[in-house]
């Protein structure tokens, strides 16, 4: 953890810029805000769904797991629609709660990024300081791999659109670029 003491500042400013980075994407870019699709019954989706607890569902799916491979399951499976379904708590989104999470998760990211690329680069303590541009791939590398190799299996395993997954890797390089640039920028020398 000596690294922590000398890479505090670059792991908090990068934390902070790629916080602010990703609220510019997810909400001023034009395509980001057709991602998520309308259904046209809603409605009834919603009455149907009324006193269902927060959670992840499948569907069709038998209430035993016994059930899975019998015929009439895949018949339903294979009739159709088939999905996943996350139901959050009713009401207002709680916009802080989830500001605040996200900020907290930048910040692992960027503490995790800093041990790695100090085990990568060199003990900082022992004043190996590499050249600022060997700062910049490295934790531009790592910091791409952390936010866009998660998502990929969204795609593999839930179907999330590989439009979606694009735009993610986009992000995901955004992100990983602004952290290469704090971290060679606040480099200890």
């Amino acid at each position: 953890m000596a690294f922590l003491a000398q890479l505090w500042l670059p792991i908090v400013v990068s934390a902070v810029l790629v916080f602010v980075l990703s609220a510019v994407t997810h909400m001023m870019v034009p395509f980001r805000q057709t991602e998520w699709g309308h259904l046209p019954t809603q409605d009834a989706i919603q009455a149907a769904l009324r006193g269902a607890t927060p959670g992840l569902y499948a569907f069709p799916t038998p209430a035993a797991a016994s059930e899975r491979g019998k015929p009439e399951s895949m018949r339903r499976m294979a009739e159709g629609p088939s999905g996943w379904l996350t139901l959050i708590h009713p009401g207002p989104m709680s916009w802080g709660r989830n500001l605040g999470l996200s900020f907290l998760m930048n910040l692992f990211v960027s503490f995790s990024v800093a041990y790695v690329a100090t085990l990568t680069l060199g003990a900082v303590s022992l004043q190996l300081i590499p050249h600022e541009r060997v700062v910049f791939r490295v934790v531009a590398t790592i910091g791409f791999l952390a936010y866009a190799v998660g998502p990929i299996y969204e795609a593999v395993w839930f179907w999330k659109p590989w439009r979606s997954l694009a735009m993610t890797a986009v992000d995901s390089l955004l992100y990983g670029l602004v952290m290469g640039g704090t971290f060679a920028w606040l480099w200890p020398s």
